[in-house]
């Protein structure tokens, strides 16, 4: 595959079916006497939500409105991931339900995107078994959407279209509409050239290509502006970062931590192979870069480390944590591992163990194996047995649960800034928010502070009072 940048010229064809859809939504909104309305729903990682950002930044140019909760909206998309095996049965379930809502509105209109849209026998399945689909493309097709979306309402009839480039369109030239306001999400680069053995996103997502450092800054500072305080740096190896003028990550990470207005900035995912002494001083330094580092390891065996492409040793991977934690011995330090690889014996799943042991997580993202048809890794001899997986999988869930607790326990007594990220799901009075380690707290406010407005996206001091298996429980000491 070519790379292809894409210029503020190419979006030109975009904006004009941007003019066109935003006329024909309007005359449909008249005809029904109502205004027409859109649903998007993301699965995935950040950069899947990320991307949906920008869907919601084109709808909101054609003038349509997002739908209220619990109401079926007239176009609903669906972002989808490619990473674990139960995303597929979730989407192709939905579309099931979804059937219904056609019959119902004959101009309901039904899109799937998003990374599953790489992968040949789900778009096959989506040709053979939903003919009812309005529209199919691929993430690296999200700066063409209105184009395909006007395309397939002119042909009435199923439009699919799955890119053989890897584009690089800015962020700059494509529209935005923020989902949250207490954090931006800021793509630095896409793709990934690692070729994990079990992992397809090399497949759906492309090469790497990084943006030009100069732009992520401006964006930055742009966010800064209009009041951001935290912004995650978004790559599937962030360390891996080069822009076309030969800039690196450190160099970005320090430029970025000098943009003013931005109180913190994270950065996910880093790869053992890569990220440098350089990263971790940095981080040391910088007091508004978060001192959470996410370092998936996925396994505590050499050998099965081999097996799945990832280029490092347990000595190795171990070396990074130490640093880490002297480096930032205020921090937090969590992982992605993965249970039941091809292989995998008693002695490599209890050489994980160790390794959790010793590096002391304090998150950590666990899965089952599933195969990934088209990896390397789905057509290995020794596949796990279910039963042993499930039995290895609660073991480390123990083990890692034991320590995450252990975790926030160390943080009873102190008080710390907390960004707010709202209003508790368990109960009208409790606010949530995470520290600069990334842990979660749920605080309450005591009688004789006031406050006015939403709190989202506000920093406060909370003192921490208990510990809980998953999250803090704290006390509001003031706002800042």
């Amino acid at each position: 595959m070519s790379i292809i940048k894409v210029t503020g010229n190419d979006m030109l064809p975009v904006k004009e079916a941007v003019i066109e859809l935003k006329e024909y939504f309007s005359s449909k909104s008249a005809d029904c006497g109502r205004p027409l309305t859109f649903s998007i729903r993301t699965y995935g990682c950040q950069l899947n939500e990320s991307d949906s950002e920008k869907l919601y930044g084109m709808f909101d140019l054609m003038g349509l409105s997002e739908a209220p909760e619990g109401e079926t909206a007239d176009i609903v998309m669906l972002n989808t991931c490619a990473v674990r095996e139960n995303a597929e049965d979730r989407l192709f379930g939905n579309l099931g339900v979804f059937k219904a809502g056609k019959k119902e509105n004959r101009d309901m209109i039904i899109i799937v995107c998003g990374c599953m849209m790489k992968v040949k026998e789900n778009v096959d399945r989506i040709k053979k078994s939903f003919p009812y689909v309005d529209l199919v493309f691929d993430p690296q097709q999200i700066h063409l959407f209105p184009v395909l979306l006007r395309d397939s309402l002119r042909k009435k009839k199923q439009l699919v279209n799955i890119s053989s480039e890897d584009y690089i369109a800015d962020d700059s030239i494509i529209p935005v509409t923020r989902q949250r306001k207490f954090r931006a999400l800021v793509p630095i680069m896409y793709g990934c050239n690692n070729f994990c053995t079990y992992c397809i996103v090399p497949y759906t997502r492309g090469r790497e290509r990084s943006r030009d450092m100069g732009s992520v800054i401006e964006e930055l500072k742009a966010l800064g502006q209009q009041g951001y305080k935290e912004v995650m740096l978004l790559g599937q190896n962030v360390n891996s970062y080069r822009s076309e003028d030969g800039s690196t990550f450190p160099e970005l990470l320090k430029a970025s931590s000098e943009v003013d207005g931005i109180e913190r900035i994270r950065f996910m995912s880093s790869h053992p192979k890569d990220i440098s002494d350089e990263v971790i001083d940095i981080m040391a330094s910088h007091k508004n870069i978060e001192t959470h580092l996410h370092l998936p390891v996925q396994c505590g065996s050499d050998r099965l480390l081999k097996k799945m492409n990832r280029p490092y040793t347990i000595e190795k991977y171990l070396g990074i944590v130490e640093r880490f934690r002297k480096a930032v011995p205020e921090g937090s330090l969590s992982t992605d591992i993965i249970v039941g690889f091809p292989g995998e014996t008693e002695e490599d799943f209890e050489g994980t163990l160790d390794v959790v042991r010793k590096a002391a997580f304090d998150f950590a993202f666990t899965f089952q194996y599933s195969v990934r048809p088209g990896t390397k890794a789905a057509s290995m001899p020794d596949q796990v047995p279910s039963d042993v997986v499930t039995e290895r999988f609660q073991r480390l869930l123990s083990l890692q649960n034991d320590l995450t607790y252990k975790s926030n326990l160390a943080k009873v007594g102190k008080t710390e800034e907390v960004l707010i990220e709202g209003i508790s799901s368990t109960a009208d009075h409790i606010f949530s928010g995470r520290t600069m380690s990334n842990h979660l707290i749920n605080f309450t406010i005591p009688e004789g502070i006031s406050f006015e407005g939403d709190l989202e996206g506000r920093l406060a001091n909370v003192k921490f009072t208990s510990a809980r298996p998953y999250s803090i429980d704290g006390e509001l000491e003031g706002f800042l």
